[in-house]
């Protein structure tokens, strides 16, 4: 099922499927697999491109040496931009942790206070994927395998995706955006 708020249009399952990221489990899975970077706003790409020197001591000498080579980003097989990737696998900007987890660099410089948070939004938002049209702007569930323990996470804390993405829906859409959110879901819940 389909819902428009304002000029979204979203996919019921944010509401109906439930999602937790469960890092112990998957090791970040989600910046390492894939066939392309990850999907980043023209805007995002410069603002990342301005801070390399802060989130650069973040990120893997491999990572690095691609960014200094090829730029923080590339035009994918839709035309539109998206991480560096490292050998065609992980981004650029993940680096492991000593039980072998990716983590984001920029994240990372985030917490540490060196930057503004200027990690994707289409990372901080998945597994929601936003998609511009020209009438509309899709808001859509993205089931991959490698989440399923997410899922599974989800579903032992009873969390809908949207509640698990509340402060990344807000950084997105505001936050009166997520409070219709919250006015929706008992009227899906109704019909489930």
């Amino acid at each position: 099922m389909l819902i428009e708020l304002g000029d979204t249009i979203i996919s019921s399952e944010i509401f109906t499927k439930k999602f937790v990221c469960d890092l112990n489990r998957c090791k970040g899975a989600c910046c390492v697999l894939g066939d392309a970077g990850a999907p980043l706003t023209t805007a995002e790409a410069k603002k990342i491109q301005q801070n390399l020197a802060e989130i650069e001591p973040y990120m893997s000498e491999e990572g690095k040496m691609i960014v200094r080579e090829k730029g923080v980003s590339y035009l994918d097989y839709e035309n539109e931009p998206v991480t560096t990737l490292v050998n065609g696998k992980e981004c650029a900007f993940v680096h492991f942790d000593s039980n072998q987890t990716a983590l984001c660099a920029i994240e990372s410089a985030y917490r540490d206070g060196k930057i503004d948070n200027l990690k994707p939004i289409s990372c901080s938002l998945y597994p929601i994927r936003v998609r511009k049209y020209e009438q509309f702007t899709a808001v859509q569930f993205h089931e991959w395998d490698i989440c399923s323990a997410a899922v599974e996470c989800g579903v032992k804390c009873e969390t809908p995706v949207y509640q698990f993405l509340k402060a990344p829906l807000i950084r997105a859409f505001g936050e009166e955006y997520f409070r219709a959110l919250e006015n929706i879901a008992p009227e899906i819940d109704k019909i489930k």
